[in-house]
């Protein structure tokens, strides 16, 4: 193949890149120009498409993770994930029969359900188990 095919390949792969931000196309992209250069030296197609394979597999590999931290470190985090093994204050009466219930964690309401299915009465001290939507599972 001649090192123009390997620029198109280049330049989809770089339009594919814009259009999903996945970063999955652009590794290719790289092993493309890795393959336009032994194209433009002169060897033949098993050699292009070895390091085209190779270059894409490798940058993929070794740069991908560092991209993805650097892209992604204004992602604003929900620390949801740090809810579960607190301990919260009962502060309304939890029934699950009656679809009531409320703790306070760090100064905010949240709706809660027990766990077992027990009513657990107010100011009783729980921990966090899951969270269901917007629901804190406690026992």
């Amino acid at each position: 193949m001649s090192s123009v095919i390997w620029l198109v390949i280049l330049a989809v792969m770089i339009v594919m890149e814009i259009v999903t931000l996945g970063l999955t196309t652009i590794w290719f992209g790289i092993g493309a120009i890795g393959a336009a250069i032994v194209a433009w030296m002169g060897y033949g197609f098993w050699m292009q498409l070895l390091v085209f394979a190779v270059l894409s597999l490798v940058s993929m590999a070794l740069f991908r993770p560092l991209a993805v931290k650097y892209l992604n470190r204004d992602k604003e985090k929900t620390n949801i994930d740090e809810v579960v093994g607190k301990t919260v204050v009962v502060t309304k009466q939890i029934d699950n029969e009656m679809a009531a219930g409320e703790v306070q964690l760090n100064g905010m309401s949240w709706t809660a359900r027990s766990e077992s299915g027990r009513v657990i009465p107010e100011q009783e001290r729980v921990t966090v188990v899951s969270v269901e939507g917007v629901k804190l599972i406690v026992k």
